[in-house]
């Protein structure tokens, strides 16, 4: 997948446990985990709004675009 996720470290730079940060975003932990993990092909905008806003950040951040033919 060329899109990277970084939830899991702008949510360690932070300082936000998967909990604290479910129970802002109001999204479920299984659901929060499956984004944070990668596990998923889609995403609302309004999650995204909502993860930016608890983590006062960009989407920039959390998502990143990297070439299919790119060395990680």
């Amino acid at each position: 997948m060329a899109i990277i996720l970084r939830l899991d470290r702008v949510m360690a730079d932070r300082k936000i446990s998967l909990n604290e940060l479910s129970e802002k975003v109001g999204v479920s932990n299984v659901n929060l985990s499956k984004i944070k993990t990668g596990k998923i092909s889609a995403i609302r905008f309004s999650t995204l709004n909502a993860i930016c806003e608890a983590l006062d950040c960009q989407p920039g951040e959390i998502l990143e675009y990297r070439k299919t033919d790119e060395e990680p």
